[in-house]
């Protein structure tokens, strides 16, 4: 005797039949490409708000650290008054520091500190979001190919002087080469209507190579002999740029993406169970799947456009995450947010310290960081992942 099915606009009913999809015996295959996500936290835990200031804390800790370090050392106190000076007037602290203390950290520092932490929070939601849809723990934001996309955008400009907004010409043409790409992504994806994780995934792949070495090429025919110390910037990503006016924009992408993924989490927690199950509550998965891979690109788009190309930060960090609060994207998506903010603006502060005055590319140093974290993740989870240990 079968229980009567779940009407579709009840939350409660969904993850009440969620639960007995999941409880069910799957395929091999299926259960090994789902064991990373199969270890959602409980509702309610009082675990999480411990978890979730926890990383407050960490990213306000790191913020501050960002505002001290440089070329110039700057005592954390006085980091510190001068932001309560800045936000609260000469009333509530009065200015005793020297002049030139006040413009590094207001007008130099500040504005990449907030750039790191925005450019982290939107890699780490956008990589979670986007292993959820292609249920694929090793995706991460540059698999559809919109980095290399925009950073040939980018180059595209540089290379022929097209500067005709100024600085914003090369975030408009990065944002645009990362957009062109995934549509080109979708036509290459789709077969006989429908797009599949797999075809997508391996659409990007393909696209990444070949915008690579078109980058290459174009760098190597230019008669411009600094043109690739610029490239660099765009391959391997940096904050050196940051300014104020560049803020608002990844401010309000982020701000929007990351609120429309909470409301989609309960659909984006339904993708776990597999498409047959999703199917089964109701789930339009063709169109949700290619509605959250625009939404993906455009925030990778615009991240790219701002700070360049900046690796393994969406790929490590929900990982991290779901260990530390579990799977479900209603709890898991503000804490990458935040976890993701914290790794970039301590990678930034390690780039432009280790080896001053000079600076390194930020995607050196989450390559170097990343790289090992995630071979000895798959190591530790090798039956997780397909392997055998």
């Amino acid at each position: 005797m079968h229980a009567p099915a779940p009407k579709r606009d009840d939350p409660d009913s969904h993850e009440a039949l969620l639960a007995v999809l999941q409880s069910a015996p799957p395929a091999r295959g299926a259960a090994l490409r789902r064991v990373a996500f199969a270890r959602a936290a409980s509702g309610g835990s009082p675990g999480y708000a411990l978890v979730i200031l926890l990383m407050v804390g960490l990213l306000l800790g790191m913020a501050i650290a960002g505002l001290m370090f440089g070329s110039v050392h700057i005592p954390g106190g006085t980091a510190v008054a001068i932001l309560a000076n800045l936000v609260a007037g000469d009333g509530l602290v009065e200015p005793d520091w020297r002049a030139v203390y006040e413009t590094i950290v207001v007008q130099t520092r500040m504005p990449r500190v907030v750039l790191a932490a925005l450019v982290g929070a939107s890699l780490g939601v956008t990589g979670m979001t986007i292993q959820s849809i292609v249920r694929n723990p090793l995706a991460g934001p540059s698999i559809l190919g919109v980095s290399s996309g925009a950073a040939t955008g980018a180059v595209v400009v540089m290379r022929w002087g097209l500067l005709g907004l100024g600085v914003f010409t090369l975030h408009i043409s990065a944002f645009l080469g990362g957009l062109v790409t995934l549509f080109a992504v979708f036509w290459v994806a789709r077969t006989g209507g429908h797009m599949t994780p797999t075809r997508l995934v391996l659409a990007g792949v393909a696209m990444s190579a070949i915008l690579s070495a078109l980058t290459s090429l174009i760098v190597l025919t230019s008669p411009d002999p600094q043109l690739a110390s610029r490239v660099l910037f765009w391959t391997l990503g940096g904050f050196g740029t940051a300014q104020w006016k560049l803020i608002p924009i990844p401010l309000v992408a982020l701000a929007l993406g990351l609120g429309v993924m909470l409301v989609q989490a309960r659909r984006l927690n339904l993708l776990m169970a597999g498409d047959e199950s999703a199917v089964a509550l109701g789930l339009n998965v063709q169109r949700f799947r290619q509605s959250m891979f625009v939404l993906a690109a455009a925030l990778t788009g615009i991240t790219v456009a701002v700070s360049g190309v900046i690796g393994f930060v969406g790929l490590i960090m929900p990982h991290i995450v779901r260990f530390l609060v579990g799977a479900d994207h209603r709890r898991a998506l503000p804490a990458v947010a935040l976890l993701g903010a914290s790794f970039t603006i301590g990678a930034d502060l390690v780039a432009r310290t280790v080896i001053a005055p000079l600076e390194l590319p930020v995607g050196i140093v989450t390559a170097l960081v990343g790289g090992p974290f995630f071979i000895w993740l798959l190591r530790r989870d090798a039956r997780a992942f397909g392997g055998a240990r």
